[in-house]
C-alpha cells in the first residue's frame, strides 16, 4: 500500500517549539510563532524545562514499536511536523535555533557551499564522501552560523543548557545524558535544558524501521526516561524526534550514466531530497532520463519551483540559501532512495529526508513532575 505524504507545516513544526521555549524565558522573536500544542504545559512556574530529542523517533515508528498504555503513548499529547528535510542536520538546527531550514541553510547531512564550490558534510567538516578537511575553518559555521535557543536565553540572563555526545562534557551513553539531566536539575534557578540522543535513529539505518532490534531500542528509551522522570522534581519534560523513518529500495546514482552526464557534480543535501546541479545544454535530456527511471518515486522541481512552494520554510532566506539548492530538487514520494554510491546504498536500510508522512511526523510527548 503507498503511504501517505505529508508536506511540512511551518505553523505546526520543530521551529515553533523552539519559540514555545523562549517565550517561556521571556524572549519573543517578533513575527513567529510558538507550537500551540505544547503551549498549553508552559507558564506553569517549572523550574526545570527539559527537552530531549531521541533521533529518528518519528510518531509511526513509536506507535509500532510500543505498547499502547505504555509512558510514551499515555502521554502524547499530539503529533506535529519535522521541518523539511526531515532529517537531522536540518530539523536539529531548528529546534536549536527557532528558525526554518530556509533562514538557517543547514539543510541536510551534506550542503554544497558556493564560496568553496564543494559539497560538504557539515557536522564532520569534511568534503563528502572523504575524509579530506573541507577548508582549515568549519565551512557551516562560517557561512551559515546561528544563535541558539540556549545561547540566546543565557545572552538574556537566563540559564540554559546543551546536552549532548559531542558537547561537554561529552555524554557518550544515554545513561550519561538522563545522569547530566538529572544533575542539571538540581541546580536552583529556573533553567532550559536541551538534550539530544542518536537513537533509535542509529539503529534504524543499520536493521530497518520495524526490525526486532528497532523495538528493543525504542522500549529500552522509554523505560530509561519513564526512571529519569521519577527522579525529577519541578520539571516539565518534553520528549520529541527529529524526523521519522521509512524502509525503502535503494539505488546508486551511478548506475543511471545517461543522468550522471547531465550533472556538474554529485548532488548533495540527502538520498530523498537531493540538489541537482544540471549543465545548460543538458537540461531536457535530464528531465527525460530522471522523468523514465524515477518518476512515480520522486517529485522533480525546479529551483523556481523550490522557492515558490516554500517547502524549506516562508521566513527570511538566508543569503546563502538560493546558491545551495541546485537548478533542480529531487524529493523521495515513494519507497525508492537516491545514493551517490552502490556501497552507501546497500549498507542503509530504513531512510529519511523525503515527504512520506512516516518520515515528517513526529511525537510530542509531556511529563510534568511536580
Amino acid at each position: 500500500m503507498r503511504q501517505r505524504q505529508q508536506l511540512p507545516d511551518y505553523r505546526d513544526s520543530l521551529p515553533n517549539l523552539a519559540q514555545s521555549i523562549l517565550r517561556e524565558f521571556g524572549i519573543t522573536e517578533v513575527g513567529r510563532e510558538s507550537l500551540k500544542s505544547l503551549d498549553p504545559y508552559l507558564g506553569k512556574g517549572y523550574q526545570n524545562i527539559v527537552v530531549l530529542l531521541l533521533d529518528g523517533m518519528g510518531s509511526k515508528v513509536m506507535e509500532r514499536s510500543l505498547e499502547g498504555d505504555g509512558f510514551f503513548l499515555r502521554r502524547k499529547k499530539a503529533d506535529y511536523h519535522s521541518v523539511f528535510p526531515p532529517t537531522t542536520v536540518a530539523a536539529t538546527t531548528s529546534i536549536r535555533s527557532g528558525l526554518q531550514p530556509c533562514e538557517h541553510s543547514w539543510l541536510g547531512w551534506d550542503c554544497y557551499f558556493p564560496q568553496i564550490n564543494k559539497n560538504v558534510t557539515v557536522f564532520t567538516n569534511t568534503e563528502t564522501g572523504t575524509s579530506t578537511p573541507a577548508a582549515d575553518y568549519h565551512v557551516a559555521q562560517k557561512y551559515c552560523g546561528y544563535e541558539t535557543v540556549v545561547e540566546k536565553i543565557n545572552r538574556h540572563g537566563g540559564q540554559a543548557y546543551e546536552v549532548m555526545p559531542f558537547e561537554e562534557p561529552f555524554p557518550q551513553t544515554m545513561e550519561a545524558i538522563c545522569e547530566r539531566i538529572e544533575e542539571l536539575c538540581r541546580k536552583p534557578g529556573k533553567k532550559y535544558i536541551y538534550a539530544y540522543w542518536n537513537e533509535p535513529d542509529k539503529t534504524m539505518h543499520e536493521t530497518g524501521c520495524y526490525s526486532e532490534e528497532t523495538k528493543r531500542v525504542v522500549r529500552g528509551l522509554e523505560e530509561q526516561v519513564e526512571t529519569l522522570c521519577r527522579k525529577l522534581n519541578d520539571a516539565l519534560v518534553i520528549v520529541t524526534a527529529d524526523h521519522g523513518l521509512v524502509d525503502t529500495k535503494n539505488v546508486s546514482l551511478t548506475d543511471y550514466p545517461k543522468i550522471c552526464e547531465c550533472l556538474k557534480w554529485l548532488p548533495s543535501i540527502e538520498p530523498r531530497a537531493l540538489n541537482l546541479f544540471v549543465k545548460e545544454e543538458k537540461k531536457d535530456q535530464f528531465e527525460q532520463e530522471f522523468e523514465k527511471a524515477f518518476g512515480g518515486q520522486f517529485l522533480l522541481m525546479t529551483k523556481d519551483q523550490v522557492l515558490e512552494s516554500q517547502i524549506f520554510g516562508d521566513g527570511t532566506e538566508h543569503p546563502n540559501f538560493r546558491g545551495m539548492i541546485g537548478d533542480y530538487l529531487a524529493i523521495g514520494t515513494g519507497d525508492v532512495t537516491i545514493f551517490s554510491d552502490r556501497e552507501e546504498a546497500e549498507s542503509m536500510k530504513g531512510v529519511h529526508a523525503g515527504l512520506l508522512e512516516t518520515e515528517m511526523q513526529i511525537p510530542l510527548i509531556v511529563e510534568e513532575r511536580a
